[in-house]
Parts: C-alpha cells; sequence; structure tokens
C-alpha cells in the first residue's frame, strides 16, 4: 500500500498533472485562457506522430512474436467486451435513455491516446519497461467499441436513420487520431533504429514539454465542461466514472496475467482498458448517434475519468501490475 501511495504521490505532482490541474483551476475561476484551435490539433498530432513513431522502432528492434499478436487480440476482445458491460452497469443505476447509455459505454471501450501516452511517461520515470506494440493495441482498440454501441442501440438508430452505416464506417476507417497513429507506427517499424537516429531530437526532448502544454487545454476544457454539465450528471453517474476504469483495468490485468506481458506492458494494457476515449469515439458519435447527449458521454469521460485516471489510476495500475507480475 505504501508503494501504491508514493507512486500516487510522485504521479499527483508530475509536471504533466500539475499542468493539467492548472488549467482545470483556471476554468473553474472562468479566467479567459484559451488554447486556439489550431494550436491544439498541432499538439495533439505532435504526441501521437511520436508515441506511434517510437512505438513501431521498438517493434522494428524486437521482431514480432506470439506474445504480441495475442496482446493484440487481447486489446482487440477488450474493446469489444467492455461497452457490453459498461452498458449493463449504467443502466441499472441510472436512468439515462438507452442512447445516452450506449454511446458511454462505446467512450469506455475505446482507449484515451494521452492516457496512455501518460502512462508511458510515469513508467519511463520510474525505470520500468515496456513493449512498444502497445501502440499497435492501442490503435485496434478504437474501432470494436464503437461497433458494440451500435448493437446496443440497433433500435434507435435504425429508427432515426437507417442508411447512416456508410457514414459511420468511412468515419471509424478515417479518423485522424488512428490514422497518424497508426502510419506513424508502420513509419517507425519500417524505418527502424536507422531512422530514429534521424529524428530523435524531434519526438524525444520536446516531448514532455508539448506533453505538459497538451494537458494544460485539457484541463480548461475539462473544467468548463463539468461547468457546463453539473446538473445533467447526477451522482450514480459520475461514480460510474470514476468506477468503471477500475473494473476495465482488472479485467485488462487478468488477460496479461494469461498471456504472460511483463509489469510495464500489463500497466499499460490497464491504462487503455481503463481509459475513456474523447477524441475518436466522440467524431464517431456524432454520426452514430446524434441523440446521444455529447453534454453526458464527453465531460464523463474527459471531465471525470481522464483527471481520475491522472492522479489515482495510472500508479493505481502500475503499483498493481508490479504487485502481480514484479518488475
Amino acid at each position: 500500500m505504501q508503494d501504491a501511495l508514493a507512486l500516487a504521490q510522485n504521479n499527483l505532482l508530475s509536471p504533466m498533472v500539475l499542468f493539467f490541474a492548472l488549467g482545470f483551476l483556471a476554468a473553474a475561476a472562468k479566467s479567459d485562457l484559451v488554447f486556439p484551435e489550431a494550436v491544439a490539433k498541432a499538439l495533439s498530432l505532435y504526441l501521437l506522430i511520436a508515441i506511434g513513431f517510437k512505438g513501431g522502432v521498438i517493434v522494428a528492434e524486437r521482431g514480432v512474436d506470439t506474445t504480441m499478436a495475442m496482446a493484440i487480440t487481447a486489446g482487440f476482445l477488450l474493446s469489444a467486451v467492455i461497452p457490453f458491460i459498461a452498458y449493463a452497469i449504467l443502466s441499472r443505476i441510472s436512468t439515462l435513455p438507452r442512447i445516452d447509455v450506449a454511446a458511454v459505454a462505446a467512450h469506455y471501450g475505446s482507449i484515451s491516446i494521452v492516457t496512455f501516452v501518460a502512462s508511458t511517461s510515469a513508467l519511463d520515470a520510474l525505470g520500468i519497461k515496456y513493449e512498444g506494440y502497445l501502440v499497435a493495441v492501442a490503435a485496434i482498440m478504437e474501432s470494436p467499441a464503437i461497433i458494440a454501441a451500435l448493437l446496443l442501440s440497433r433500435g434507435e438508430r435504425e429508427a432515426s436513420d437507417p442508411g447512416q452505416s456508410d457514414g459511420l464506417m468511412r468515419e471509424v476507417l478515417l479518423n485522424g487520431s488512428i490514422l497518424v497513429l497508426t502510419g506513424a507506427f508502420v513509419i517507425g517499424w519500417i524505418t527502424g533504429p536507422a531512422g530514429f537516429e534521424q529524428i530523435d531530437s524531434f519526438i524525444v526532448d520536446p516531448f514532455k514539454g508539448v506533453l505538459c502544454l497538451f494537458l494544460l487545454d485539457m484541463g480548461l476544457i475539462a473544467g468548463r465542461g463539468i461547468q457546463r454539465s453539473a446538473k445533467e450528471l447526477r451522482p450514480p453517474v459520475i461514480l460510474f466514472g470514476l468506477f468503471m476504469p477500475l473494473i476495465g483495468a482488472s479485467i485488462a490485468l487478468a488477460g496479461a496475467l494469461a498471456i504472460g506481458l511483463d509489469a510495464g506492458s500489463a500497466a499499460l494494457l490497464m491504462t487503455l482498458a481503463g481509459s475513456a476515449s474523447y477524441i475518436a469515439v466522440p467524431a464517431a458519435m456524432r454520426v452514430a448517434l446524434p441523440e446521444a447527449r455529447p453534454s453526458i458521454y464527453l465531460t464523463l469521460s474527459l471531465g471525470i475519468t481522464f483527471p481520475f485516471n491522472l492522479i489515482v489510476g495510472i500508479p493505481t495500475y502500475i503499483w498493481a501490475a508490479n504487485a502481480m507480475i514484479g518488475v
């Protein structure tokens, strides 16, 4: 338990989390601080390129093996199954309409790449190694959750617009964040260590500074989202946003143990399963479930679960992985 508290304290006092807190407090104080949309998108693209490229280089160095294939399969299954678990829980503890519950479930089956990046930074700071192919696992975990949401809301969706599936599949397959992350991973895989040497000064040294700026913007967005949606998020829904990450991470830990992942990689798989999307899935939900309310699903994933994972979740996942597997 002392190890878990020490991890939580280290993460809480990290520059990345403190910049998120600064943005959140600025929003609470109704500051006029704002990031231009173009700047926010540029920061996001940089993080996706850096984490994807580094992951591809690591895979190029170590090669493809059975464990990697099993990890990718585990990620796919987690993303497909967790939405049904989230739907069952939220529909029992809340009075939200089915369409909103399905949209929320999709967010919790998918992943937050920024939470994943924050977890890799925490592992790096602790000197805990992990496998680069977890980037590929992250990329594969976006789409199954969206498809699960369509199945969960099939009746309402067909009644409102029976011909929207084509537009949705295009949205999923060509989503910018998935495309850049996967593309950077493939480029890193193709070019390997030689390619890494050519651009390491671009993707290594500035990385944490860019992450601080991005999380400052995320703090602003999360704080303002909670202010706007405070009346719509009832206590049971808020509690769901706090406990669902732990449920998803626990399932992922069992999977990591079954396929033999090391502690660092297990912690990252837990982070992916315990995170909630606030980029790719909201974009898809606008096409798939236009009746669902962003004030519910986006505020819950970004305003509740995201800060929970930064402060409590990531240290807990690392501690649990170390306790069950060992460094």
